[in-house]
């Protein structure tokens, strides 16, 4: 039995994603890798090949046609046997001791017949030439070592949201739930994150800094520069969450707010590239994005809106937008992110 099945999406990935493949490695039979090869031009697909030939048992390569990270998560999920499913970036790695915990934890509650949708875990932003690595932990809001569902869940901060980081989902929840990625679009792991929220029935959280997420290639997706180039994907993926639920109907309170505050995190990432960008037709994009969430949703335009970060992402004229672009530097510096 493969307990996790771990999807390693690749492009053009030669440079490092032999460390991601190895930190998963010391699961041994427990666990399930599958190399997404997504239309590489290097080395990827030898390298992919070499591993599977080696641990024939635990490495699986698949080749497929280019189609972006998203499609790669749909590819491996396609592909996955194990109880449980994970995404691990290819410039990215995982802790071993943690894993080690992490696989106890799912063995226990396959031993005992405990159905957990979703197991949380910590993640640690190894970014380069920061010396302090940052943990995003979630002890605060969320109850450690037992099952619990989202009527538990405490008050999360700004710098804490669920992300692909901390998440691995029940492969056969994700199935079901029929999780498919656009292809050729950055960002969608906002969706992978998102939409399986209201289906996730069971938690439990793991206490542990498991994944480490690398910062600092020029050419990384969370690049500001890069964002600001791909503006138009960053609002297509916002877009496409707001559409997707009616939030007045989501029946747990707790989640409610936390998927509405997902969704203003979102809103202010989005705003703030069009405002940084410093084009005048993106500051159209971002008037045409409120106006899309106030007629798709009018209550949670509403609260987002006139929230903290609303009300900061929509301050008026060219001083309004200088004091919004302050507030995110400072942000920035102290959560840690891009």
């Amino acid at each position: 039995m493969k307990y996790i099945s771990f999807a390693i999406p690749c492009y053009n990935s030669e440079a490092y994603m032999e460390k991601a493949i190895n930190s998963i490695l010391p699961g041994g039979e427990d666990v399930e890798i599958i190399v997404v090869n997504d239309g590489s031009k290097d080395g990827t697909q030898e390298i992919a090949e070499r591993y599977q030939e080696k641990y024939p048992t635990i490495v699986k390569a698949v080749k497929k046609e280019n189609g972006g990270h998203g499609d790669a998560v749909n590819c491996g999920l396609a592909h996955a046997t194990g109880k449980y499913f994970k995404v691990v970036d290819s410039d990215d790695w995982v802790d071993e001791e943690s894993l080690m915990k992490i696989l106890d934890a799912v063995k226990g509650f396959i031993e005992a017949d405990s159905q957990v949708d979703m197991v949380i875990a910590n993640y640690v932003y190894e970014k380069v030439g920061m010396p302090h690595k940052k943990v995003i932990r979630y002890d605060n809001v969320l109850p450690e070592n037992q099952i619990f569902r989202w009527d538990d869940i405490g008050r999360f901060r700004l710098d804490q949201y669920i992300l692909m980081h901390s998440v691995i989902y029940r492969t056969e929840m994700l199935k079901l739930c029929q999780l498919e990625l656009p292809k050729h679009t950055f960002y969608v792991d906002n969706i992978y994150v998102y939409y399986p929220l209201p289906h996730v029935r069971t938690l439990y959280y793991l206490n542990a800094d498991f994944y480490r997420y690398f910062i600092g290639r020029e050419d990384q997706s969370v690049n500001e520069k890069v964002m600001i180039s791909r503006i138009d994907q960053q609002l297509f993926v916002t877009k496409t969450m707001i559409a997707m639920y009616e939030l007045r109907l989501i029946t747990s309170k707790k989640l409610r707010k936390y998927m509405v505050n997902y969704l203003a995190i979102m809103m202010t990432v989005s705003s703030i590239l069009c405002i940084r960008s410093k084009k005048k037709e993106n500051l159209i994009k971002k008037k045409e994005l409120w106006d899309y969430l106030k007629k798709k949703d009018y209550k949670t335009y509403m609260k987002i809106r006139y929230g903290i970060l609303g009300q900061t992402m929509n301050l008026p004229g060219k001083s309004g937008r200088k004091v919004s672009s302050l507030a995110y530097s400072v942000a920035r510096r102290l959560i840690g992110f891009n």
